[in-house]
């Protein structure tokens, strides 16, 4: 089933301001551990360090400090986007704050861009999309399992207030019920991709990006592969991001010994004009990359040189 955008609804803001009942907040202890709360007035906010008024709070504004009854400051803010998808209810696993970024910038997500997603997963890349695309562009989220479909829901409309206008939600795989047309860009964090893309390319309007969340190499090299071999797509461009925090206390500067390693592989590619095939590659692949040397893509042959010199 689908759900509709609202019709003439304004599109749900995120808060700003002083705190107000119904906020969440972020209270940040001394040693930087987070205690997420959602203020309602005449309500307490109790830990083993004491407790804080939600009264208190309310009305105070964004940065402010709370000493707790037994002496801990506290430090309260709303929480970011990376924080709401790091913490929500999940029921796939989510995309990484540093994967949807990336997702963002290579598939070129712009405002008023209208975007298919498929694998909505818990829904934290769809609110990442759904930001980009702004008021005037639409996300329109497949996924093939309904109780997926339902994390995803509430933690979309958790975050945003209430239901998206720019948002619907389809229940389904996406090679089957995919009705969506003159769409520019279409997001796919699914087990196999490769699957979806004669439907992506009837979606899709020439110079359009797909772009494929995965997991493993395999999947990746598979992706890569049905991409070239589809006909419709320029030269896939394939990547990953790491991305390692630094200790920084006067003099001592070095990289932390924890870090946010491999999460996923990116693959975008571009959507050709109808009828156009892609120039042959010219570059040589690695010796032993395919198996069948006949069908191995090489450089056209030089020239004999016949002028004796």
């Amino acid at each position: 089933m689908t759900e509709p955008s609202i019709a003439g609804s304004r599109m749900p803001k995120v808060p700003h301001g002083p705190f107000r009942p119904g906020d969440r907040v972020q209270l940040t202890d001394p040693k930087g551990r987070i205690n997420t709360i959602t203020l309602q007035a005449g309500k307490l906010y109790h830990s083993h360090k004491g407790s804080i008024p939600h009264d208190e709070i309310i009305g105070s504004p964004e940065g402010t400090v709370f000493r707790s009854s037994g002496g801990t400051e506290y430090l309260a803010f709303r929480p970011l986007l990376s924080d709401h998808t790091l913490r929500m209810p999940r029921g796939a696993a989510v995309v990484y704050p540093k994967d949807a970024a990336q997702i963002l910038a290579a598939a070129d997500i712009f405002p008023g861009a209208r975007v298919v997603e498929a694998g909505v997963g818990s829904g934290a890349l769809t609110c990442w999309l759904l930001r980009a695309v702004g008021e005037h562009g639409h996300v329109s989220s497949y996924e093939r399992r309904a109780d997926f479909a339902d994390i995803a829901r509430a933690n979309v409309e958790g975050y945003f207030g209430g239901p998206h206008p720019a948002w619907s939600l389809t229940v389904g795989s996406l090679e089957d019920v995919l009705a969506d047309t003159d769409v520019d860009r279409v997001v796919l964090d699914m087990l196999a991709p490769w699957e979806c893309l004669d439907a992506v390319a009837k979606a899709l309007v020439p110079g359009g990006m797909v772009c494929a969340y995965v997991a493993t190499t395999t999947q990746l090299s598979r992706v890569v592969e049905a991409l070239r071999e589809h006909g419709t797509f320029a030269e896939p461009y394939a990547f990953e991001t790491l991305v390692r925090s630094w200790h920084v206390e006067g003099l001592a500067v070095r990289p932390d010994h924890r870090m946010v390693g491999h999460t996923g592989f990116l693959a975008t590619a571009r959507r050709l004009a109808d009828g156009v095939r892609p120039p042959a590659r010219r570059r040589r692949p690695a010796k032993g990359a395919y198996a069948d040397s006949e069908t191995t893509p090489r450089e056209p042959a030089a020239e004999p040189d016949l002028s004796g010199e």
